[in-house]
């Protein structure tokens, strides 16, 4: 193949648009994608030499969403990666090597942390649901803290820390009422129907009880809103009222308020119109609450603990596929990839498309743009990464990106469906790539079960 080619980005309902200079248009988001290439990379090198489909993870993208977040945060902030975002090993611990904690949510990224550096002081345990064997590795691990979900959750906790002789540091999850609670992504129950943390009743009590306890350490109060969240100010109620909250149960308990663990969901923008977070504006009001924190005796000490994810993560990540077909049908021009949602699955999942780059396999003249179907391999008619986008249709052979995908990626998705191989997972820094995770062929898998 010759040289590549970078498409302009899909667009639905509109023509596609180009990569010139126009006025009015926002500045250039810091993403994988540059001068048509990823990372700094030709996609078709990468291609060739890991196979497609892929996830490539540009690690530079990576240091540039710490520094920026790092930039605005007053003191007493910290930072706690939120491992369920990408549980790589390769991101985990280039993060940990940045100086970031982790917030975990099961016996397993506890591994995965420990594993790729984290120092266990610097974990939380987050999440419903822990397994007593599951507590029992977060009592022996030594976290700086573990996320009490309900008053059963910390009977259970108290006796595991009592077995262990240990005292454990926790936190109390405050639940977020549907008034109070951010933006949330359009999913089917993404409320939890009441599954995450404690009414205020239940927290003050099990606050009350905690301070009694001769194993257990109180130290504040986690309470998380929603996910993606692009609007400062509401990202900065959520960390005032959680802050707020924390002071009044701790007060009335009895414990001096050490740490306030305030989630993540600082959101990132996904499709072209979409708007991205200020963080000036949100650095700004942080530094009043920290401001009010200091003004008080009994609060001074306190820290602010913030769980971003996918805003670290999300903009260096690329899916690259390759198209095995092409056709009209009906007048409607559809794509068909090697890879699809088994392996990116939150298209169908929240119901909102990626952008798309194609990157072509000729240098001749661009085609006329059409609206394109771009869908994967699988025998279901959820299988689309975006539909009617205005695109110059590929063709068969050239490679597809779909970006933004570096969180909630290939482990939120459902790879053995249809026993298509796994993608393999590549970072790249200082201009070269390296695999992170290799590609498993279906006959790997087969190997592992047993026909009774």
């Amino acid at each position: 193949m010759s040289a590549l080619r970078a498409s302009a980005p899909a667009t639905r309902g509109r023509p596609a648009a180009t990569d010139a200079p126009r006025r009015g248009r926002p500045p250039a988001r810091n993403e994988i994608l540059r001068a048509g290439r990823l990372g700094g990379l030709e996609p078709e090198n990468l291609a060739r030499r890991f196979g497609t489909p892929l996830y490539a993870y540009d690690l530079g993208v990576v240091d540039r969403q710490v520094a920026a977040l790092r930039a605005v945060l007053p003191p007493g902030f910290e930072l706690a990666y939120a491992v369920k975002a990408n549980p790589a090993l390769a991101v985990v611990r280039h993060l940990a090597r940045r100086g970031l904690g982790a917030d975990v949510a099961s016996g397993g990224e506890i591994e995965a942390a420990l594993r790729a550096g984290v120092s266990p002081a610097t974990i939380v345990m987050t999440g419903p649901g822990k397994r007593d064997d599951e507590l029992v590795l977060a009592v022996r691990t030594g976290l700086r803290a573990i996320t009490v979900e309900s008053l059963g959750e910390l009977e259970r906790l108290e006796r595991v820390a009592a077995r262990e002789g240990r005292v454990v540091p926790i936190l109390l999850r405050a639940a977020v009422s549907p008034e109070v609670a951010l933006e949330r992504v359009r999913l089917v129950g993404d409320d939890g129907a009441g599954k995450f943390g404690m009414a205020d009743d239940d927290l003050r009590l099990a606050a009350r009880r905690a301070a009694r306890s001769a194993h257990l350490e109180p130290l504040g109060i986690h309470a998380f809103g929603a996910s993606n969240v692009v609007d400062a100010e509401a990202l900065a109620r959520h960390v005032e009222r959680t802050v707020e909250r924390a002071r009044a149960v701790a007060a009335e308990a009895g414990f001096t308020l050490r740490l306030v663990d305030a989630g993540g969901g600082l959101g990132i923008p996904y499709e072209p119109e979409d708007r991205e977070l200020d963080l000036a504006a949100l650095g700004r009001r942080l530094r009043s609450i920290r401001n009010r924190l200091e003004g008080d005796a009994t609060t001074r000490d306190a820290r602010v603990l913030l769980e971003p994810g996918r805003f670290l993560v999300g903009p260096a990540g690329a899916y690259l596929a390759r198209v095995v077909d092409r056709k009209s049908v009906d007048g409607a021009h559809v794509v068909i990839l090697d890879g699809g949602i088994h392996h990116l699955l939150r298209p169908a999942l929240v119901g909102q498309e990626h952008r798309i780059r194609t990157f072509g396999s000729n240098g001749g003249p661009r085609p006329k743009a059409f609206p394109v179907t771009v869908a994967g391999p699988l025998c279901s008619g959820l299988d689309v990464l975006t539909s009617q986008a205005v695109m110059p249709p590929p063709a068969i052979g050239d490679l597809v990106a779909a970006l933004d995908v570096g969180a909630y990626g290939f482990t939120e998705s459902m790879p053995f469906f249809l026993s298509h191989p796994t993608p393999a997972e590549v970072v790249i820094s200082d201009g070269e790539a390296r695999l992170a995770r290799r590609r498993i062929e279906p006959r790997e898998w087969l190997a592992m079960q047993e026909v009774p």
